[in-house]
Parts: structure tokens; sequence; C-alpha cells
């Protein structure tokens, strides 16, 4: 039986942390929808749009072996579950840097599963993506700093163009 798996997140901008959670998910299942999700807690700095381009051009520089096992969608509206249930997925994918990430998620992956019978995989980052944040990289990008080896280069030349207050 095939199994399909959502990896969400707002990705703005997408770093290596993501992308290594990403390529070992696609490890574990046949197939990976990365969906754009819209958070309205967050200013986000790229549109949808653009961060699925982002995502995509960072897959190529980074030439991702399992990139056809990959789907890059958004959802601007609803719940997660439904979409996962509209493509038939069988997981969420979610990455975690250190326990508060975990006391995040948690109440989130019993709700959805409570919802749908969506199970939630959570996948620890790697020790050298561990201080990874799309806030921090940003922070670091608007005053200056180099974040190279935090985000492809696609990324990084995307946030030198946008950079606040920054070069």
């Amino acid at each position: 039986m095939p199994s399909i798996a959502v990896y969400p997140g707002s990705f703005d901008p997408v770093t290596l942390g993501h992308l290594d959670i990403l390529s070992r998910a696609a490890k574990l299942f046949n197939e990976v929808h990365v969906l754009v999700v819209h958070n309205p807690g967050k200013s986000p700095r790229f549109s949808s749009q653009e961060r699925i381009n982002l995502i995509r051009q960072s897959l190529d520089q980074l030439e991702s072996k399992d990139s056809g096992k990959i789907t890059l969608e958004t959802l601007e509206h609803g719940l997660l579950v439904d979409y996962c249930k509209k493509i038939g997925a069988a997981a969420l994918v979610k990455g975690f840097r250190t326990s508060v990430d975990l006391d995040y998620e948690l109440p989130m992956a019993q709700v959805n599963r409570d919802l749908a019978g969506v199970e939630t995989v959570f996948i620890p980052a790697d020790p050298q993506h561990g201080q990874i944040s799309s806030s921090l990289v940003k922070q670091v990008s608007d005053l200056g700093g180099n974040v190279d080896k935090y985000v492809s280069p696609a990324v990084a030349k995307a946030l030198a163009s946008r950079a606040k207050g920054g070069a």
C-alpha cells in the first residue's frame, strides 16, 4: 500500500534544517507533500508561491535524489487534516529541534489523530541544523550577516534582496 505523508510548515524561508527533515521523510514514505500553510500568527516575508518556488529551487540546487517523490502545494484555508484526508495521507511529518518544539507540537498531533486518524511522525533535527530557525535566519540576514550555511543559495539570494534594515 502506498504511504503518503504531509510535511506542513510556513517555510518562510525554507532552511537546510527543513530540507534535511524532508529528505529523511522521503526515505520513509512513497510520497511526501510539502504543504506551505498560512500561519495567522506570522507576517510572512515571502508569498506562498514564492516559498514554493524557493523550496523547488533549493531541491534543484541541492540535487535532491528523492525530489520525484515530493509534491509542493499550499494551504491557505481550512484544516490540515482535511487536506490529509483528501489526498489519502496517513501521516504528518514534523521536525523538532528541542523539547520546546515537541511540547508545542504534541497537542496538535493528538487533535489531528482524533479528528482524522492521521498520525504524526516526529523527526529530530540533525545536530548540524538544530539551531536553525526561519526567524533567526531572517534576523541574521536583515542585520547583514551571512546565512549561506543555513539556507540554499536560492534562499540566500532571495533573503538578500528582501533584507529589512540590513545591507
